[in-house]
């Protein structure tokens, strides 16, 4: 029951958040952002948010600077739309998402291209011995 209040609670803030960002914060630092995950503590104090940002390197931790700066005013508005007796404090994560799922198909590019040298190699492949190479025993109708 309080892990169903905990989904709950996350995926209103995550709707709060995403609302106020997609109305815009007065910081030219803020890039184009999304929300990909909330989590709440147990106790409903804390709110880890987790975002992507997409463009470079400069632009993803200038908007985690701008974030972080607009996180009082985040949770300010975060209060003001809950109908909570305590107001859980946010605190921003840059989410790895984009870089993992990158070095997930960069592996899976290259676990391919092996599998395409090894049928290859496979293809004019021949047996090392005979083309039977188990023991075969003479039956008595045979010369032994």
């Amino acid at each position: 029951m309080a892990g169903e209040r905990q989904a709950r609670l996350a995926d209103r803030i995550r709707v709060i958040l995403a609302e106020r960002l997609e109305k815009g914060l007065r910081d030219p630092r803020l890039g184009f952002v999304t929300l990909t995950d909330v989590r709440v503590s147990g106790d409903l104090q804390h709110a880890s948010v987790f975002y992507t940002v997409l463009g470079t390197e400069e632009e993803r931790v200038a908007s985690g600077a701008a974030l972080a700066s607009a996180t009082g005013m985040l949770r300010s508005e975060v209060g003001r739309q809950l109908s909570t007796r305590l107001v859980p404090t946010l605190e921003f994560i840059p989410d790895a998402l984009p870089e993992n799922a990158d070095n997930i198909s960069a592996l899976l590019r290259q676990a391919q291209e092996r599998d395409a040298e090894v049928a290859k190699l496979a293809s004019s492949a021949q047996h090392a011995g005979d083309a039977d190479p188990y023991r075969v025993e003479p039956t008595d109708d045979e010369e032994r």
